[in-house]
């Protein structure tokens, strides 16, 4: 058997403001491409298919335009999809019994029945060309607190995650036959991962652990899991890995290469996986910190707009400037610098040494809003309001509110 793992697509993403819709109907072009030229039995998509729970309408037609092209190229085609923390279960769903008429299985929550977990949603069977089952698909959309907490589970969401994981798997292992594999799509933060700074949401309650490897026993071939942006590998085992997001989605995603990855089983046994590197349709760029008059002449010796170029693949540019004080024309100077170069300017981000100290003697820094989680924000409010730092309980409750919030957005 061979899969095609993919994940964090985050269609309708926006880059302080400017869309990307260009560069991920590149990515899709792409992927169309590989699926036709190398024939996988089954493309996984581990969740963060979109960047909000409600995304734009040219999101949604991106992606049911790529699942149609997909089917109609290789009808023997099987895609397994999850929800990630950044979509709405529900929305993911919602078209699910047209999409199995294409081979593709769309699962965005847990559902209960009786108090038990209703496992055999979760499982799916993975046909190879002959139409022969050859594994089991796990599949683990983003588990909520709603959705493992409770009386049959109690209130502990990280014991309740690792219960939902038992009850899978040993419910995958009865029902497989001899040389089937499981496989796991999942979206979770393991513990161990390397995290990217600015387009992680985090998924992690209060200052509880990430979830740990141990949840997937050695029974289970492959886990394909999204979430964090950075190919890797969880703990350096081969089997357990994170494939990245096609695009970069931030500016500290640019020092790596995007990628999904080619797997291949041979029964149980998990023969090779191989990175399939993305072209990256546009780049992103970064001036590094320095005096306003330093960066004003990098930006004049960027290269100019070359008038028969596509200005959809001009790089996206973000510019800090280390101040002395206050610039109230700052972006005027910098716009200015860039008239006639071919790069479009997304952010500008000022830091002031001023005569302002921290107390390990370092310049103060003005922060953005966006720079900050809303933990972050939540644990600063709290000290300006009452003067101690925030304890780890008030924490955790913050997180499970702020997680009902965003759950009760993604009603339609």
């Amino acid at each position: 058997m061979r899969l095609f793992h993919t994940s964090d697509w985050h269609l309708g993403q926006n880059l302080h403001g400017q869309e990307r819709d260009f560069e991920h109907a590149c990515f899709l072009d792409w992927l169309l491409a590989q699926l036709q030229q190398q024939r996988p039995d089954v493309l996984l998509i581990a969740g963060d298919i979109f960047d909000t729970v409600n995304p734009p309408l040219k999101a949604q037609e991106r992606l049911y335009d790529f699942i149609i092209s997909a089917h109609e190229q290789n009808p023997d085609l099987t895609i397994v999809m999850i929800a990630g923390n950044h979509d709405s279960g529900s929305r993911i769903e919602l078209p699910a019994p047209l999409m199995r008429r294409l081979r593709t299985h769309a699962l965005g929550r847990v559902l209960w029945l009786d108090g038990q977990l209703d496992v055999e949603r979760l499982l799916i069977p993975l046909p190879d060309q002959s139409g022969a089952v050859v594994g089991w698909c796990l599949a683990l959309p983003f588990l909520r607190p709603a959705e493992v907490t409770g009386a049959q589970l109690g209130d502990d969401y990280l014991r309740g995650i690792g219960q939902v994981h038992e009850w899978l798997i040993a419910a995958a292992n009865a029902k497989r036959q001899p040389g089937q594999a499981l496989v796991a799509i999942s979206h979770a933060h393991m513990a161990g991962g390397s995290v990217s700074e600015d387009s992680e949401r985090s998924l992690i309650i209060g200052n509880a652990e990430a979830l740990p490897a141990s949840l997937f026993d050695a029974s289970v071939s492959y886990v394909a899991l999204g979430h964090l942006h950075k190919p890797q590998r969880v703990n350096g085992e081969e089997r357990i890995r994170y494939c990245g997001s096609p695009i970069p989605l931030s500016f500290s995603e640019i020092g790596y290469q995007h990628q999904i990855l080619d797997v291949q089983l041979d029964g149980e046994t998990l023969v090779n996986v191989e990175a399939r590197l993305i072209p990256r349709a546009v780049n992103l760029q970064r001036l590094d910190a320095a005096p306003l008059a330093e960066i004003l002449k990098q930006l004049a010796d960027l290269p100019d707009v070359d008038l028969l170029a596509e200005t959809q693949r001009q790089p996206w540019l973000e510019v800090r400037v280390r101040l002395d004080e206050p610039q109230p024309d700052l972006r005027q100077q910098v716009e200015n610098a860039l008239q006639g170069k071919a790069v479009r300017l997304v952010r500008i981000a000022a830091e002031y040494a001023g005569t302002g100290r921290d107390e390990d003697n370092t310049p103060d820094q003005l922060i953005e809003l966006d720079q900050l989680t809303p933990e972050e924000l939540f644990s600063r409010a709290w000290l300006e309001n009452y003067g101690n730092e925030v304890d780890e309980q008030t924490l955790k409750d913050f997180a499970v509110l702020l997680q009902e919030v965003q759950q009760e957005a993604e009603q339609p």
